[in-house]
């Protein structure tokens, strides 16, 4: 059974119905308010199609239901679901945001305290390596001795493009969380970029969180090309506009049926 991600977004949201305040019913407003008969009228929620019940107002505050425009509708179908997936991968961007940014902080910290920490760490160090002689570990230890000897212009460099990445990473996530059609074509650009480096790595060394980021970023290369109809793939820009013209506004309200009013609805 396929998800109905208007039933998620009205349980995270609330339902859209609108009417609730209104004095009478017209003919027109049939696709959206009925009357139940009983003091009450069904309100058809805009979202997910379910009727919702809700009181005849005593002291209304507008003579009938306001006209609908498509703007009034809030996104279904489709639509909807690519909204989720795009926040979701914004979410992503997020948390490479705030690792990239701690790692060019920690780069820069260590910069500014290098000479303290080297009289300190040495003394660590060569305990450690008194301990770890002839056994795997050493290497943990050369491995952090020479991290003093790299100049500073390399590390400063490191620091730009750890802060370069993360501000990219940053950009992508809010633009992908308000679905705007440039953070799509970034995300994707950037993320087919980076698929080289990762390869690349795992030439060397296959480990589960190198595979799990490959994975992962192979799945958004996939989804925004295909689903999200890039470069002209899946039919395009027309073909992502036709979705969006079936899915949402006033006309997915009148191509889609609402779910059957509760037997109830006729009696006290």
């Amino acid at each position: 059974m396929p998800i109905r991600y208007e039933l998620l977004g009205c349980a995270l949201a609330g339902h859209e119905v609108v009417g609730h305040d209104a004095g009478t019913l017209r003919p027109e407003d049939h696709l959206v308010v009925r009357d139940a008969g009983d003091g009450r009228r069904w309100h058809r929620c805009l979202r997910c199609d379910g009727w919702q019940p809700h009181p005849v107002p005593e002291d209304p505050a507008r003579p009938h239901p306001p006209d609908l425009t498509d703007a009034d509708v809030p996104l279904r179908g489709r639509m909807l679901r690519d909204r989720y997936v795009l926040r979701l991968i914004a979410v992503d961007r997020v948390l490479h945001t705030v690792g990239l940014g701690l790692l060019a902080a920690a780069v820069v910290w260590f910069l500014n305290h290098r000479e303290g920490l080297d009289s300190v760490l040495i003394d660590i160090l060569n305990t450690a390596q008194d301990s770890l002689s002839g056994r795997p570990g050493i290497g943990l230890v050369h491995g952090v001795q020479n991290l003093f000897t790299v100049p500073a212009s390399t590390l400063w460099s490191f620091a730009a493009v750890f802060t370069a990445y993360a501000v990219l990473e940053g950009v992508e996530a809010v633009g992908l969380w308000y679905a705007k059609r440039w953070a799509e074509y970034l995300t994707f650009i950037a993320t087919t970029v980076l698929l080289v480096p990762e390869l690349y790595e795992l030439t060397h060394r296959v480990t589960v969180v190198k595979v799990l980021a490959l994975v992962v970023n192979l799945a958004v290369v996939a989804y925004l090309l295909w689903a999200k109809r890039l470069f002209g793939v899946n039919g395009g820009g027309r073909a992502e506009e036709a979705e969006r013209l079936a899915d949402c506004g006033l006309s997915a309200l009148r191509l889609n049926h609402a779910f059957p009013l509760p037997q109830a609805s006729g009696s006290g």
